[in-house]
């Protein structure tokens, strides 16, 4: 197979993974939550899916990221995740971003920017830094568009 269609592949899959991380997102705006999904993959197989609930659970901490975290951790009884990818449909911020490189992720993808507070390349460049002992690889841009409108959207309803 050529590099091109390999990227293109790979391109095609990523989307497919992101379009059900948006399905996660619009289940934590249909619960008042700001619509944020993610999903954990290692190889081809969903391993978990969640979505923002800070409001409903009362735990700042509850971001999609963490979640998925959390549930894809404990159904394979290992806290740390080598091979996986994780999707998230908005750039993550400083906590999520030290949860997936202690968690060991290989690949986050994320759809939309966070320009005020994401930590991956708008702000802090936290996958970039030298100081950690683990490497995360970054593809943003997947979906962006959709993404970035369900949040503007949901943020719009609310002024």
């Amino acid at each position: 197979m050529s590099k091109a269609v390999d990227d293109l592949n790979s391109a095609e899959r990523d989307a497919t993974w992101m379009r059900l991380a948006l399905e996660q997102a619009r289940l934590a705006e249909s619960q008042g939550e700001v619509p944020v999904g993610a999903v954990l993959v290692i190889g081809e197989t969903l391993v978990a899916a969640a979505y923002n609930a800070p409001i409903s659970g009362c735990d700042p901490s509850a971001h999609a990221e963490i979640a998925v975290l959390r549930k894809a951790a404990g159904l394979l009884h290992n806290y740390r995740l080598p091979t996986a990818t994780l999707y998230v449909t908005i750039e993550p911020c400083t906590m999520c971003m030290g949860a997936i490189i202690h968690s060991r992720v290989q690949r986050v993808v994320f759809g939309a920017r966070e320009p005020r507070a994401g930590a991956v390349v708008s702000q802090l460049k936290l996958a970039e830094q030298d100081f950690y002992n683990h490497r995360v690889e970054v593809t943003e841009g997947v979906l962006a568009d959709e993404c970035g409108a369900l949040v503007s959207s949901f943020f719009r309803s609310r002024r």
